[in-house]
Order: C-alpha cells, then sequence, then structure tokens
C-alpha cells in the first residue's frame, strides 16, 4: 500500500482482514479491535488531523496501548509455558529462556512470517521512511495483536496463537528433548571475544558428520583455534547436537573452557 494511493484515512479493506484473519487462524468478533492493533501513531495522528476531530473523551486510536497489554499477555503466557514445561529448572534458567523469547529479535520473525507489515496503516512520514519493515513496528504490532485477541476472546485464545506462532517451534529448535542442563548462554560470542582480546584469530566451526534420519538428525561440529600468524591450529574442540547452531554452541563452550583453563595456569 503507497502512501500516495488515496488509502491513508480508510479502514482496512474487507479482503485484507480476511486474509490476515486467515493467516492468523482467529476471525475477530470485533474487526476494528485487529485493525486498531495495527495503526500506528503516525496514521491515527494524520487521521485525527484530516477529520479535524479528536476522538472523544480524547481516547487514543493507535495501537500503543495494545502493545503494552499485549507485552503483558505475552509474557503470562511464556512465563506459564516454562514453569509447566521445565520444573527443575532454576528461577534464572527461566528468566534467560522467556527473555529470548519475548525478545524484540525473536518476535520480528514471527511478525516477519505472518507478513505483519503489509497490513500495517501507517501515516506518510513513517510510510516513506520503511517503516512497513522497521523491527520496532514489527515486533510492537505482534504484540498488539495479541492484546486484540485478548480482548475479543478472552486469555485462551490469546495463548493458543501465542504458543502456536511464538513459542512451539522456537522452544523446539532451541532445547532438545533429553536437553535438561540447556542453557541460552553464547559461548560463541564469549570465545570470539576472548580470542580478540588475546590477539587471536577468529575460530573456525566445521560440520564433520550427519547422522540420523531427517526428523532426527545429529550434527557433528568442529571448532578450531588457530594462534595469531600460525598456519597451524592450537586446540580443536567437537561436539554433537540436535542442530548445527547447537553443536557449534557445544564445541565453542569447550573451546571456551580450554582457553580460560589454560589462561589460569599460565
Amino acid at each position: 500500500m503507497a502512501a500516495s494511493d488515496g488509502r491513508e484515512f480508510m479502514s482496512m479493506s474487507k479482503q485484507d482482514l480476511t486474509a490476515l484473519q486467515a493467516a492468523l487462524g482467529y476471525k475477530f468478533k470485533r474487526p476494528e479491535l485487529l485493525q486498531r492493533a495495527l495503526t500506528h501513531s503516525s496514521h491515527a495522528h494524520e487521521e485525527s488531523k484530516a477529520s479535524g476531530q479528536e476522538s472523544a473523551a480524547g481516547e487514543r486510536l493507535d495501537n500503543e496501548q495494545f502493545e503494552f497489554l499485549g507485552d503483558a499477555v505475552l509474557g503470562l503466557v511464556t512465563s506459564q509455558l516454562l514453569f509447566e514445561r521445565f520444573p527443575r529448572f532454576h528461577e534464572g534458567h527461566l528468566s534467560k529462556l522467556k527473555a529470548h523469547l519475548v525478545s524484540a529479535g525473536h518476535l520480528v520473525k514471527v511478525a516477519a512470517k505472518l507478513e505483519l507489515g503489509k497490513y500495517l496503516r501507517l501515516g506518510r512520514g513513517e510510510e516513506r521512511s520503511g517503516g512497513r519493515a522497521k523491527s520496532t513496528l514489527l515486533s510492537d504490532s505482534l504484540e498488539a495483536v495479541i492484546a486484540a485477541m485478548y480482548l475479543d476472546s478472552g486469555l485462551e485464545q490469546a495463548r493458543e496463537f501465542i504458543i502456536r506462532w511464538v513459542l512451539a517451534s522456537e522452544l523446539e529448535h532451541i532445547t532438545g528433548e533429553h536437553d535438561a542442563d540447556f542453557s541460552l548462554t553464547d559461548y560463541k560470542s564469549a570465545l570470539q571475544e576472548l580470542l580478540q582480546a588475546r590477539g587471536h584469530l577468529q575460530p573456525v566451526y566445521s560440520t564433520v558428520k550427519e547422522e540420523g534420519p531427517d526428523h532426527r538428525k545429529t550434527f557433528t561440529v568442529e571448532a578450531r583455534i588457530y594462534p595469531q600468524g600460525q598456519g597451524k591450529h592450537e586446540y580443536v574442540a567437537r561436539a554433537e547436537g540436535a542442530t548445527k547452531k547447537k553443536a557449534e554452541q557445544l564445541a565453542a563452550k569447550q573451546a571456551l573452557e580450554h582457553l580460560r583453563s589454560k589462561l589460569e595456569n599460565a
């Protein structure tokens, strides 16, 4: 929707509402809630100026309050699911998991899958500056959509949507069935920082083996550390994981422990 197509101050079309509700897997009893969830403050401001009228009693017609409510609903559902799924995890571990699952970076990916950007109602300036692809607007709009569902049908419907779209696949990706000691510590970044501080070259990761059927593969990854200015590697760490990403993190953890032990004994 271009800013110049004359639709800036129109409601979302019936086709857009139908298409988005199909993508969300939920039909709103009050579609105006979904429309407001996608209305950026820039659009609401321009619309009120164009009509020459402010909303009754100064009521806000953008999605900012919806973002606030959606954030709280998302946090509650995520906390409850983690509490139920990982009864042996300590509070600090649960907090790390939750922080990742409700992070803007993760929410942006979900919003992109749902193509929320093309349904946003933006002001002309925000449209021209590429607002439909802005990470903040996308993550905020997803939280607002969650609030709209909650207001339309209550917590259970919002919970189903959050688990299906925000939590389930990501939890499956970052935790393994038997991975009770999983940690979200970014060992790869920690290793990179330590090597950089010591004047070493960056580690090289390579997948040396893939085993098992497609639905249950095991990846073996090596992480090689090279001293600065030398061609031969100093240390090789090898680890297995249900994904390449997890195997790389575990290999990086081994390499990090090796380097720290070496520094302590130096």
